[in-house]
């Protein structure tokens, strides 16, 4: 079911995100090959990667959570929140450093990874044009991603974002007791 407008909202990532972002996270590395870390982390342990995404800049931390839904008051005509306080998060995006030398810098790794109860409704493809459009504005030259075989789903995201195959490096990573190939994807930016 794709995601209805105003159904969404996407911002920056922040320290209250801290968590939810984490638990997310920790489920792709317990139940899947798509991230290559083995052990889960603690918030505590991932603050420095969310800290390494400021609100500017080319190193965005984007994410998705559902819209708050908002009444209006009989009363007086004014809108209040309603419903749960704090909005499921459904998803984040970011683009990193691809590299840590100087001559990498106008270049950035990006990855999306979407809640699983919210697969399939179009959150990774609002994230995506959120966080090319914020990429816009910024010395950003190339944007790659790396996709863990297979990843169908990943595959045609990437694809219809304009992002072409550049290689595979076969084998590259050891999870759940198998090798893993790593399909390289490039996007060009200017």
């Amino acid at each position: 079911m794709p995601v209805e407008p105003g159904e969404v909202q996407v911002r920056a990532g922040t320290e209250q995100d801290l968590q939810a972002l984490t638990d997310l996270y920790n489920h792709y590395i317990r139940e899947t090959c798509i991230t290559f870390d083995t052990e889960s982390f603690t918030a505590e342990r991932r603050r420095p990667w969310l800290l390494s995404h400021p609100q500017d800049g080319p190193h965005r931390l984007l994410v998705a959570q559902e819209a708050t839904k908002r009444a209006k008051n009989p009363h007086n005509g004014s809108a209040k929140p309603v419903g749960s306080a704090t909005p499921a998060l459904l998803g984040y995006a970011t683009s990193s450093a691809f590299r840590p030398k100087a001559a990498y810098a106008p270049s950035v790794e990006v990855t999306v990874y979407c809640a699983p109860h919210a697969a399939g409704r179009g959150v990774g493809t609002l994230l995506y044009e959120a966080l090319f459009a914020a990429l816009a504005a910024e010395d950003v030259h190339r944007a790659y991603a790396g996709i863990t075989q297979p990843n169908e789903a990943s595959t045609r995201l990437h694809t219809r974002f304009g992002f072409r195959h550049i290689g595979t490096f076969t084998e590259v990573g050891r999870k759940f007791g198998r090798y893993w190939d790593v399909a390289w994807y490039q996007k060009d930016l200017r």
